[in-house]
């Protein structure tokens, strides 16, 4: 099932990527639901931007995958913070769910540890039980940290690579599909949900990522990625975020991405 969700609110200021995301949503052409976003003001709120705003939409998805119940979900996005919900809803109905974290940023700081104080910048952090407990709430259950994989991983706060050494999350600086396969297989995991954020792409392949980070992989790496998973795994969830593509031209680039992160 498809959900169209272009939360901006968890990045501060990016309300470009609602924009992007009904690029995406034009281009794919399929039937979605759509999760709406909440008109309250974007007040800081215990060290996060926009808090009451994120609460109340990430409830109404919480709400959405409780009524209908999927057993695999595709979500439209939108930023990094809408992970929370289908993460941890997948989490609860498949035993030791593989977490593939595509994205430039650890996404795993604690509220008052975040620079920016956005949201975005916390969902893999709040997926393992920490940080603020009004959002914890919505989780349908917690992750562990074996089950987080990141992939095209370069831009890391301090508290994040504390965070991450501390587990020994898995964020190899020069990865590859193979050794991914092997550390998932180690692990016995069978199913994946995959998460897409555009900026874990070098932008000399992809520019229009909210964030464009230099030294990513490229896009055909990134489809050799999917594809390998896909051959490997079943995978249950997948998303594309945070892309700020304006028009088809643009979005070219990673269209081969979408369609394999978008088609079983």
């Amino acid at each position: 099932m498809i959900f169209y969700f272009p939360q901006w609110q968890g990045s501060g200021t990016g309300k470009s990527m609602k924009d992007g995301a009904k690029m995406v949503l034009k281009y794919l052409n399929r039937e979605v639901k759509t999760i709406p976003l909440s008109n309250k003001q974007l007040v800081k709120i215990a060290n996060i931007n926009g808090q009451d705003a994120l609460l109340e939409q990430l409830d109404a998805f919480k709400q959405e995958l409780k009524d209908v119940k999927p057993k695999k979900i595709n979500t439209i996005g939108g930023d990094c913070g809408l992970e929370i919900i289908p993460v941890s809803y997948l989490a609860s109905k498949y035993d030791n769910l593989g977490v593939i974290w595509f994205d430039a940023h650890a996404d795993i700081n604690l509220p008052e540890e975040s620079p920016s104080h956005n949201f975005h910048g916390m969902p893999l952090r709040t997926l393992l039980g920490e940080g603020n407990n009004e959002f914890k709430s919505l989780l349908f259950k917690e992750i562990n940290p074996s089950q987080i994989h990141y992939v095209g991983l370069r831009s890391i706060d301090k508290a994040e690579q504390a965070r991450i050494e501390k587990d020994n999350i898995y964020a190899p600086l020069n990865s590859s599909p193979k050794n991914l396969i092997d550390t998932l297989n180690y692990k016995d995991i069978t199913h994946l949900y995959i998460h897409f954020d555009v900026d874990c792409l070098d932008p000399k392949s992809y520019k229009n990522a909210y964030f464009n980070v230099n030294n990513g992989i490229t896009t055909a790496q990134a489809e050799v990625y999917i594809k390998t998973l896909k051959e490997n795994f079943e995978i249950v969830g997948t998303s594309i975020l945070e892309s700020v593509a304006k028009n088809d031209e643009e979005l070219k680039p990673i269209k081969n991405i979408i369609n394999l992160l978008f088609n079983a």
